[in-house]
């Protein structure tokens, strides 16, 4: 059965990479009708980007108004330094930076200070898995901003995630979530500025590892986690909304209940023009 569901998940994301067009980078439209804009920034080592950009962009897009705007630069490598960090006020028109990137082997204390400037100014943060290793140029201003200290990994298994409290972007998962493969991390510090939400046993070090949480930075607001290695995980219900309700509360636009804030809820008939990737199950009507 397990053999059969990981099987399905596969067909799914090739289907949606295949005919799941996403916008590249451009100026968003401004307007105060317009739907959360997000700069979604991916590329590099050891991760299916191809399949996970789509598979979030659609995701995010079916559960509330977001729009998804793609900059995926440097194949495979982990030494690429994404070209669009270069350039002034890069994050200008964008509400939320979804950070999506694996290059470890960018180590110039300069370039990275171009990236934080722009969060320096309160622009919101979403980081995802493997940008918790990413920039590591010397000093721990990258590790400041993620809100985790993160080292590396160990093998790769299926683990438990056990929620701490209440949060409305925990909101719809279960206390205890089964993530069906993964890859978890180690946190070896959580900062002062953050706050753990979830954790796993990590099997090579017997001890609880923290793999979602919130962090301020400054007067930025940014949600992590360390999940979403493998397409098993990243094309769940249980993880799309969790991302898009992380990236909505980064905005500062996710209601106490957990849904999105006025304006950025979907219509029905938007709800009808978006093909989710990973649905919501629904109730079963009682007899």
């Amino acid at each position: 059965m397990l053999r059969f569901l990981r099987l399905v998940s596969c067909a799914l994301v090739a289907f949606f990479v295949a005919f799941a067009p996403v916008a590249s980078a451009a100026e968003p439209p401004a307007g105060k009708d317009r739907p959360l804009e997000v700069l979604y920034i991916t590329g590099g080592c050891c991760h299916d980007y191809d399949a996970q950009k789509v598979l979030i962009a659609k995701g995010m897009a079916a559960r509330a108004r977001i729009r998804t705007t793609v900059v995926q630069e440097g194949g495979t490598s982990t030494n690429h330094p994404i070209s669009i960090y270069d350039k002034p006020d890069w994050s200008k028109g964008y509400d939320v930076v979804f950070h999506n990137e694996c290059f470890s082997d960018v180590k110039d204390p300069a370039f990275l200070k171009k990236i934080l400037a722009e969060h320096e100014k309160g622009v919101p943060a979403v980081l995802m898995h493997c940008a918790m290793h990413c920039y590591r140029v010397g000093n721990d201003e990258w590790f400041k901003f993620c809100g985790i200290t993160s080292p590396g990994h160990g093998a790769h298994y299926a683990y438990t995630c056990k929620l701490k409290g209440k949060h409305p972007i925990l909101t719809g998962l279960p206390l205890e979530w089964e993530v069906p493969k993964e890859e978890l991390y180690y946190s070896d510090k959580v900062w002062e500025t953050a706050t753990p939400l979830g954790e796993a046993m990590s099997t090579d070090r017997n001890a609880m590892q923290t793999c979602i949480w919130t962090n301020q930075f400054g007067k930025t607001r940014v949600f992590g986690t360390t999940i979403g290695h493998y397409a098993e995980t990243t094309a769940t219900p249980e993880f799309l909304g969790l991302v898009t309700r992380g990236t909505l509360w980064a905005a500062g636009k996710l209601d106490e209940d957990g849904t999105p804030a006025d304006g950025l809820e979907l219509t029905e008939a938007e709800k009808a023009a978006v093909v989710d990737p990973a649905p919501e199950p629904q109730p079963t009507p009682a007899n």
